[in-house]
């Protein structure tokens, strides 16, 4: 009688058949979109030193992000069109061509154009690894595959800082973007020798008036930036956050979708967690965006150890979620109520130890924030897909990436804006540095409370559906 075939696939299961040269691809992949934005935060001071760019260092975040949301909806419909081979390899020079872009550039239109390129490129390659993974790999071998993704996003945390802190310390910023030139060139290349022809994904449309309309919004958010004047920045980032909330309402009705149709209802399990990974991502993003600056300019350190201060953060996150991995049952729900509050405690935190605080308060505050997001999303995740009807699983998979996406863009925007009031475009000193601190994370406190209140409404509510 010939063996059953293990549910769980080996690591020899996964390299087996040729996959090895495409598993390695994949993670390439996924390495340059995961590294990139802590590289790009720990050499943003030099950056705005160089260009004069301080009054954009929202825009460098969210542009990227924002490029990257509209390439992930589409990622499904370019690959039905031109197949896997040549959506991946395509993308990648798309985001060396950007990455080249923000390497050259002679002033900070130029460098923010190349990190909206960049988004673009880096969204799609996301996406198409995604895609490949599913088109490349036997089912029992998927829990391998994806926790080797998951363990490349703890590599970025270290790797990343270093790549950025080395470049920017000396003097030489534009190299990092170089190396990315490179890497992403030499992926394109393995894209075209390794993938084999006519794989295609599902295909589909594109929501295209969503993807305006949250375009729009983020677009209207970083314009709110350059304002100087209260009343005018207050007015723009309410009608960017009033595009956003339009895009939901929009799509509920749209033939082509982005999101689950329960997205706008707040009595939800599905709205509720999406509300949730949306508040949670936005309020975090001012440590991302404005952290290393800070750092640099109020106590001193190198572009390297700030860079480290933030890793923290990300490396908490994927510490935290390896570590409660395993859990079933109620515990789920409460690491979502956990989580929650965790990221706001550390959040809140800032506001008193990011400048004056010692050292030890301040890695408490990045754990705290990073282990929030890691004790809670991946639970998040599956009471959201879990709770849709069957139909909507596979569009609520990459609603789950589009909503923090977004929620990440409108965070660095408005983390932009507040910044600007405060000073910090006109220079980064002390003075800018500290004010900054205090305002940013003032503003995103209450909207991570936010969080805290749908996590507490959302997991009763997943409890009653047995999600």
């Amino acid at each position: 009688m010939t063996a059953a075939a293990p549910v769980h696939g080996t690591w020899k299961d996964v390299l087996a058949e040729g996959r090895l040269a495409q598993f390695v691809l994949i993670c390439l992949a996924v390495w340059l979109h995961a590294a990139d934005s802590l590289v790009t935060a720990t050499i943003m001071p030099s950056v705005g030193a160089d260009l004069g760019g301080y009054a954009y260092f929202g825009w460098a975040t969210a542009g990227f992000l924002l490029g990257s949301v509209v390439a992930g909806a589409s990622a499904g419909w370019l690959t039905g069109r031109t197949g896997l081979r040549r959506a991946f390899a395509f993308s990648a020079a798309l985001y060396a061509a950007g990455c080249l872009m923000s390497a050259v550039a002679p002033d900070i239109w130029t460098f923010l154009a190349g990190r909206l390129v960049q988004g673009v490129g880096g969204g799609w390659l996301a996406g198409f690894a995604s895609v490949a993974v599913g088109l490349l790999f036997p089912d029992r071998t998927l829990p391998k595959v994806y926790a080797a993704v998951t363990g490349l996003w703890g590599v970025a945390t270290l790797v990343g800082p270093l790549m950025g802190g080395v470049f920017a310390d000396a003097g030489h910023w534009r190299w990092a973007f170089g190396a990315f030139v490179i890497q992403g060139l030499a992926v394109a290349l393995a894209a075209l020798v390794l993938l084999p022809r006519g794989e295609r994904g599902q295909g589909g449309g594109v929501p295209v008036r969503q993807l305006l309309l949250i375009a729009a919004g983020v677009s209207a958010i970083a314009g709110a930036d350059l304002m100087g004047d209260f009343a005018l920045t207050l007015l723009l980032v309410c009608v960017g956050l009033a595009l956003l909330v339009l895009s939901v309402r929009v799509d509920a009705r749209a033939p082509v979708r982005l999101l689950p149709r329960s997205t706008g209802d707040l009595t939800s399990v599905a709205g509720l967690g999406l509300a949730t990974m949306f508040l949670m991502t936005a309020a975090s993003m001012g440590f991302t965006v404005y952290g290393p600056a800070i750092l640099q300019a109020t106590r001193g350190y190198s572009a390297l150890s700030a860079g480290y201060v933030v890793g923290i953060e990300a490396f908490a996150w994927t510490a935290f979620a390896l570590a409660v991995s395993n859990l079933t049952g109620a515990w789920r729900g409460r690491m979502v109520r956990v989580g929650a509050a965790s990221a706001a405690l550390g959040v809140a935190l800032f506001i008193w130890v990011m400048v004056d605080g010692p050292f030890w308060s301040l890695v408490l505050a990045a754990v705290l924030l990073g282990a929030g997001f890691g004790l809670s999303s991946a639970f998040m995740n599956q009471m959201v897909l879990a709770a849709v009807p069957e139909e909507e699983r596979g569009l609520s998979g990459g609603a789950v990436n589009s909503v923090r996406l977004t929620g990440a863009a409108a965070g660095a925007a408005v983390a932009g804006a507040i910044a600007n009031l405060n000073g910090f475009g006109e220079g980064l000193t002390q003075e800018t540095a500290r004010a900054t601190a205090t305002a940013v994370f003032g503003l995103a406190t209450p909207v991570a409370a936010l969080a805290i209140l749908t996590a507490w409404r959302l997991t009763p509510r997943a409890a009653a559906q047995g999600v």
